[in-house]
């Protein structure tokens, strides 16, 4: 199995911002909201939940900041990388609630 690359544009479900894919985009930049897409690979669109997935957590591993979504319909966590053009006051407050 292998990242399957979609560049898909939308607007966040949470915060009605206008958000341009880049191929890899998984989560709003501006509030980091995600949705339930993905069943299997990243990039596959085979979920039939559609959940909104809430940003639960944040990890700090070397350079990178990797958030965990967890789905608010079915409770499936996901582990996504933060983007260049991600909210860094979001980030910051995912990182107060751990």
């Amino acid at each position: 199995m292998t990242f399957i690359r979609k560049q898909e544009d939308f607007i966040c479900e949470v915060c009605n911002a206008e958000v341009s894919g880049n191929g890899y985009t998984n989560h709003c930049p501006n509030c980091l909201w995600s949705k339930h897409v993905d069943e299997e690979i990243p990039g596959d669109r085979k979920a039939t939940c559609q959940g909104l997935m809430k940003p639960i957590g944040l990890e700090i591993k070397g350079q990178e900041y990797i958030i965990t979504h967890q789905c608010e319909k079915c409770g499936k966590t996901i582990k996504n990388q933060t983007a260049k053009n991600d909210s860094f006051e979001e980030i910051l407050k995912l990182s107060k609630s751990d």
